[in-house]
């Protein structure tokens, strides 16, 4: 499938589905990056359900703390936890897993990866990769996996525990160029400082979000028919500070409002998809199985993705 600018007028002028509901009581709900944004207002709508737990995974202690306060107060749910976990320390990410291996209880029926940022500049973390390639996919994925048996446990064949990445339609625009595809270690040259020049760096964001279609659909490759649905997930073009750091710079910050105002959903717009891609179409788990949810319902991946190339990086 391609994906051209008026089509996504289109997707961007269309009626936001309605948000989908369940009964989660006795579930456990984990969302990673729940301060701000849709990750919060899917945190809302999940706190609505009335989950067993519903632990908000937030990088920052006080916008975490500030958010569940939120979550209590506009949806009466006194349940949610913070935790904190850092997506740009890999040893965060593994002290996080460690700590719902002691404290999780038990099981984890929903977990949803919105974790992300969108870097104009090179950026290090202190494991040495940019930053946009270790939260946005590095990191994503190594927490989907060390959580994956807790998935695992909880799943059952009528209702299957959702793994839910969220990636974005931008993935449509994206490819993997020619000397990453033909080096030896692509994640890593796509990662160094070396290669993410402010050229290369302009094409970043979207290569991750590619890669998170990747990883669902790799990810999907290892689990059996009845275990974990992995889901990618495209939230929309949305209000949201994730493009903070393009609002500093005039021109473009000029250009960005000007898209916002004509195209932008709100937050909780954008949440729906999330939700959806968390407990929507049980009525035909296959379809939802690696699958990729756009307005409410699955559609299929971009070309580049289907094609042989694709499937090349796809195996990485």
């Amino acid at each position: 499938m391609k994906k051209s600018i008026l089509t996504f007028v289109y997707d961007q002028w269309s009626t936001v589905p309605p948000v989908v509901t369940a009964d989660l009581s006795g579930q456990t709900v984990i969302v990673v990056g729940a301060s701000t944004g849709i990750g919060l207002e899917a945190t809302k709508h999940f706190a609505r359900m009335k989950p067993g737990r519903l632990i908000a995974a937030c990088r920052n202690e006080a916008k975490g703390k500030s958010a569940v306060a939120e979550v209590e107060n506009e949806t009466g749910y006194n349940g949610a936890e913070l935790w904190l976990v850092d997506l740009a320390d890999f040893a965060s990410v593994k002290a996080f897993a460690d700590k719902f291996e002691r404290e999780g209880g038990g099981r984890l029926d929903i977990l949803v990866m919105n974790a992300g940022i969108l870097m104009t500049e090179y950026e290090g973390t202190v494991d040495g990769w940019e930053s946009t390639i270790q939260v946005n996919h590095l990191s994503t994925a190594l927490l989907s996996l060390l959580l994956l048996p807790h998935l695992s446990k909880s799943s059952s064949p009528t209702e299957p525990s959702r793994l839910v990445i969220v990636s974005s339609d931008v993935h449509y625009w994206a490819t993997i160029r020619p000397e990453i595809q033909s080096s030896q270690t692509p994640l890593k040259m796509l990662g160094s400082k070396e290669y993410s020049t402010p050229k290369n760096m302009k094409q970043r964001y979207y290569e991750t979000k590619l890669l998170n279609v990747f990883f669902v659909r790799a990810l999907t490759e290892h689990l059996s028919q009845r275990s974990v649905t992995a889901v990618a997930v495209n939230p929309g073009f949305c209000y949201s500070q994730l493009r903070r750091t393009i609002y500093s710079q005039p021109l473009t910050n000029i250009l960005m409002v000007g898209m916002e105002k004509a195209f932008a959903w709100t937050s909780e717009q954008g949440s729906r998809q999330l939700v959806y891609a968390a407990i929507g179409g049980r009525e035909d788990e296959s379809n939802m199985r690696a699958g990729f949810v756009s307005r409410g319902t699955t559609v299929e991946v971009a070309d580049y993705v289907l094609s042989e190339e694709g499937g090349t990086m796809e195996a990485f």
